[in-house]
């Protein structure tokens, strides 16, 4: 099995601010069939990027599984995957699927939704139990139980929330709040790149 970390040249990347990624293949030197396409949260410059959404039209159609994690699932729909889709995401996500093509909008917090070769879910949590699943379904179940159970897989809110359902309203609204102009910028750059896809 082989691992890229993938972006359009071997520089460092900014995932999401601060989080900085030194990728290991650029997308002129992907093979041309990957396995498996994981895209989790991205900062909306590089999810908007022509070159992103370009790489990830071509390489998703042929993979045997896609990973959208978070707003990662807009690039995905960026391309037009997600038509057609049961889907989720990050809770700030939600409200742009539906002009997406998505056939159904699965709420934050009822872990991964699989529909075919595509697994979404929302953040944090959601990475790890899509990846179990692309495992068992890839090697099977006792390698999946094995992967849960080597990184001692057991997550406890803490504060008994998890998720924007079990928070408290004002809660919710000030987190809406801080991530709105972010979320402006993926809406427009997924629709936008979606739009141009369908025409």
């Amino acid at each position: 099995m082989e691992i890229h970390l993938l972006w359009k040249t071997d520089e460092l990347v900014e995932g999401f601010p601060n989080w900085w990624t030194k990728p290991t293949t650029t997308f002129a030197d992907c093979p041309e069939t990957l396995d498996l396409l994981a895209i989790p949260m991205l900062a909306p410059e590089v999810q908007n990027d022509p070159e992103v959404i370009a790489f990830v039209a071509e390489k998703a159609k042929s993979a045997r599984f896609n990973i959208g994690i978070c707003n990662g699932v807009l690039v995905f729909g960026a391309v037009g995957i997600l038509k057609d889709r049961r889907v989720t995401a990050s809770h700030n996500a939600l409200p742009i699927l539906d002009q997406l093509g998505v056939r159904e909008v699965i709420p934050a917090g009822h872990g991964v939704t699989v529909d075919g070769n595509l697994y979404t879910a929302g953040p944090g949590v959601g990475s790890f139990e899509a990846a179990f699943l692309v495992v068992e379904a890839a090697f099977g179940r006792i390698a999946a139980q094995l992967a849960e159970v080597i990184i001692e897989y057991d997550p406890h809110p803490i504060y008994g929330m998890g998720v924007p359902a079990k928070a408290d309203p004002a809660l919710v609204s000030q987190f809406e709040a801080i991530m709105e102009p972010l979320v402006a910028d993926y809406r427009k750059g997924a629709i936008d790149s979606f739009t141009a896809s369908a025409a």
